[in-house]
């Protein structure tokens, strides 16, 4: 699967059948799952924030592409995601809206395991779950996920959000690359109103498996704050992150995102050149 592609050409998706998924974020509204075999490959489908009265109303898929892009620019391993245009049925009807795609990232024979159940069965008395990672060799997976989170303003990296990926026959054990970034941006705003008055820089409660409720405070977690990332976020990088999405979103909600978003780099930055 190409990484961050948008397929404007609206596809038939109606046959998929979608199951809910709980909303941790404390928003009204669920999110609505689904799967397919595609030419013997296994690809999941998500749609943005369901209301069973309005439709899909949020926008949480475009900020997966939008995530997806960044971790490309900065060289971070992460599940690839498409934004694909199209219609769904869910319940009797039939909707217009955009849909995220990815790939199963699990190899042959792996099993996954949510990390929040993975840390209660094999964790020492008294280990913080920072340092119960850094123990199983993931500790640059999770100053990096850290860091991003904070980027991204990721309202929830719950325990489940985290994957542990367990091949028994052959006794390897490995962390998922990072997924599931959609509570993240405006993903609160509904309106034109609401993205003008969102403050890009405030610290928003989040859920946070990993550290505290502030994503800002767990960016002390991170040890090394130089060497997260392989590259940087640079002003050139703009047209990149929001190619495409012209038809998805209004021009004030991708400005509004790149803002945030480069306003949050810089001050990364200035913490690593301390």
């Amino acid at each position: 699967m190409i990484s961050g592609v948008v397929i404007k050409e609206k596809q038939d998706l109606t046959h998929l059948k979608w199951s809910h998924t709980r909303n941790t974020s404390g928003t009204a509204g669920t999110f609505l799952k689904s799967q397919e075999l595609v030419d013997g490959k296994k690809i999941y489908y998500k749609l943005s924030m369901y209301d069973s009265e309005k439709g899909i109303i949020g926008h949480e898929c475009v900020n997966e592409i939008i995530v997806d892009r960044l971790l490309e620019i900065l060289g971070v391993e992460h599940l690839h995601y498409q934004l694909i245009h199209a219609d769904v049925e869910i319940n009797g009807r039939v909707f217009e809206t955009w849909v995220c795609a990815s790939e199963d990232f699990k190899q042959p024979g792996e099993n996954k395991n949510a990390l929040d159940g993975f840390y209660q069965v094999n964790s020492l008395s008294g280990e913080s779950r920072y340092d119960f990672c850094v123990r199983n060799g993931w500790q640059r997976y999770v100053d990096t996920m850290l860091a991003v989170d904070y980027l991204i303003m990721n309202r929830d990296r719950h325990g489940a959000n985290i994957e542990v990926l367990r091949n028994a026959r052959k006794k390897t054990l490995r962390i998922a690359p990072l997924f599931d970034h959609g509570l993240s941006f405006l993903c609160s705003c509904m309106s034109k109103e609401e993205i003008e008055a969102f403050d890009i820089n405030k610290d928003l409660p989040c859920q946070n498996f990993i550290g505290g409720r502030s994503t800002l405070d767990n960016l002390c977690l991170i040890k090394d704050k130089n060497s997260i990332f392989h590259d940087k976020l640079l002003p050139e990088h703009h047209e990149k992150l929001i190619k495409d999405l012209d038809d998805v979103i209004t021009v004030a909600h991708m400005e509004k995102i790149w803002e945030m978003l480069y306003s949050r780099w810089c001050y990364y930055e200035s913490l690593c050149n301390l």
